[in-house]
């Protein structure tokens, strides 16, 4: 291939008076477009891988931001979820715990009102006990009498 300084410092044999041999010439610039053409072509190869390198940088650039974008929704959406989780579980213990006060009160009600009713048959039985020995005591009084008078 030739180089800028062989261009440069190409010489030319004369032929004529100040003139240069027009074959040397013609051969010289066959060369000279050959390599020309050759480094044109490479250029230009160049220049499409570039802008197809160029293309799929800004290609995986793009995927890259979507990538970030999708795994920042995915942490806002998680942190939502978590939230609404703890929302709902906060919720359910407080419902529960609400349950549980009113179960507990029932069941004090409940408990108040087997004590009353147990006092209340406690108190009919002491009725119903004085009634019988009350009974018992005329009967054996009755006894008594139809004994002595026997």
């Amino acid at each position: 291939m030739i180089t800028p300084l062989e261009i440069e410092n190409k010489k030319f044999s004369k032929k004529t008076l100040n003139g240069y041999d027009p074959e040397e010439v013609d051969e010289f610039l066959d060369d000279l477009t050959k390599d020309y053409e050759k480094l044109y072509k490479q250029v230009a190869d160049g220049k499409r891988e570039v802008d197809d390198l160029k293309e799929k940088l800004e290609h995986y650039t793009q995927i890259e931001s979507t990538l970030q974008s999708t795994l920042l929704l995915a942490q806002s959406a998680s942190e939502e979820v978590k939230s609404a989780a703890q929302k709902q579980a906060d919720q359910i213990i407080k419902e529960s715990e609400m349950k549980a006060k009113e179960a507990t009160k029932d069941l004090d009600s409940e408990i108040l009102e087997k004590k009353k009713e147990l006092e209340n048959i406690n108190k009919q039985f002491d009725v119903y006990k004085a009634k019988m020995e009350s009974l018992l005591i005329s009967q054996l009084e009755l006894l008594k009498e139809i004994k002595s008078d026997d």
